[in-house]
């Protein structure tokens, strides 16, 4: 007797209609909005003899996917909309720009200047692979540590390195609301954004006071 390939048998597996409040709940949507998207042909969907909707679990489940990466290409374009933030902010002029920086060597902003960057770098990749978030999240603490002990080492007072958290901070925060606005985000994914940036910045707050507290100096 034959055997069917994988391919074979994903394409004769029938389909699995949902109900209306099945397919809200997995989409996490309300109920008009899932009507509105099966009127435009986004999703299949067909009525019962008794006129109730009935929607297509694989076009759900396809657009769910879709619209994860859609997220996670923008949350590509927030690490590149902070860093152009972060740049411009920090090239304004000595008067203008924060002091933390501008006081140091150029050879400590050499040393400091990747470490920021790859910062920024796993903010993106925080927000967008959500079953890394543990592994992601102790490297940022590892480089926010780093970067501490840097400007510990230049003599710079622990206030203003909380200074350089706060400019940073603000930096990406700015950036997640351009890209909220930009991407026409909902209200409950821009609070889930937010969310994650605050947990995020907390550990980086955190690694940062590690790094003065360090050999019993406070700043």
């Amino acid at each position: 007797m034959a055997t069917k390939t994988a391919s074979e048998a994903t394409e004769t597996r029938p389909t699995r209609w949902l109900t209306l409040g099945e397919a809200c709940k997995l989409l996490g949507v309300n109920e008009s909005t899932l009507r509105r998207w099966a009127d435009a042909g986004h999703v299949r969907s067909f009525r019962t003899p008794g006129g109730h909707r009935r929607f297509s679990e694989e076009d759900l489940r396809a657009l769910i996917e879709g619209h994860t990466a859609e997220r996670r290409a923008s949350y590509r374009d927030l690490g590149q909309l902070a860093l152009a933030r972060i740049r411009r902010r920090l090239q304004r002029g000595r008067a203008q720009a924060a002091e933390w920086y501008t006081n140091l060597p150029e050879a400590a902003r050499e040393r400091l200047r990747p470490l920021g960057r790859r910062l920024v770098a796993l903010v993106s990749d925080y927000l967008g692979r959500g079953s890394q978030r543990g592994r992601l999240l102790e490297e940022a603490r590892e480089v926010a540590l780093e970067y501490g002990r840097e400007l510990k080492g230049e003599g710079v007072p622990l206030r203003a390195a909380l200074e350089a958290f706060v400019f940073f901070r603000r930096g990406l925060t700015d950036s997640a609301v351009e890209l909220c606005q930009r991407n026409n985000l909902s209200a409950e994914e821009a609070v889930e954004v937010w969310d994650l940036l605050s947990t995020l910045a907390d550990q980086v707050l955190l690694a940062l006071a590690d790094a003065y507290s360090q050999d019993g100096q406070q700043g």
